[in-house]
């Protein structure tokens, strides 16, 4: 089959598209707003951009609370979800009003970041502490600004639990990394296989 975006005719129950770019990691920002309240939610669109310097991204479908503390702030947290706490994650992604604590709800430690001013999950086993480097909307062909914010991170610190570090480094099959695959499925990364790339003849 072959559609064209602009029609979106695909003929599928649902629309394949964020199906077929995955599986993608999960963003768990961690963030806190100006009048000191601690906000905590996952975002599929998200993923590292830059070793030099180490900067993240994730994009939000709107100004939903962690784009508006990022504004206020400055700064985030982004918590690696694991399928121990998967469950978790997902229930970190309730639609409650502004200043409702997540990680209350959700049944998670919120820890103070140690460069940042900004919560981590204390059961996550790596984190990274962020400051915002920019923050905004892409533009599609017709110059038309996204209805997504796209808020970039430069890592300034990382936490990792050494209970995932084995013979010199991290061991993700113990970690079991979760990453979004579309629709409402998920998949768990602890299937590692080693790949050399290949040498010039």
């Amino acid at each position: 089959m072959f559609y064209t975006t602009d029609t979106n005719r695909h003929g599928l129950a649902h629309d394949p598209f964020k199906a077929i770019v995955a599986p993608r990691p999960i963003g768990w920002i961690g963030s806190k707003g100006r009048d000191g309240s601690l906000n905590l939610s996952p975002y599929s669109f998200f993923n590292a951009v830059s070793d030099r310097p180490k900067l993240v991204m994730f994009s939000s479908a709107g100004r939903k609370d962690s784009v508006r503390n990022v504004e206020e702030t400055g700064v985030f947290t982004a918590n690696l979800v694991s399928r121990h706490i998967v469950e978790k994650m997902n229930h970190s992604s309730i639609a409650v009003a502004y200043g409702v604590n997540e990680f209350e709800l959700a049944g998670l430690t919120a820890k103070p970041g140690e460069l940042v001013d900004a919560p981590y999950v204390g059961e996550a086993f790596a984190v990274l502490e962020c400051r915002v480097t920019e923050i905004m909307q892409p533009k599609g062909l017709d110059g038309e600004p996204s209805e997504n914010i796209m808020v970039f991170g430069q890592v300034i610190g990382i936490h990792i639990d050494e209970a995932i570090i084995r013979n010199g480094r991290l061991d993700m099959a113990l970690a079991r990394p979760v990453a979004r695959m579309g629709y409402m499925d998920y998949s768990e990364g602890s299937d590692v296989f080693v790949l050399l790339r290949p040498k010039a003849p």
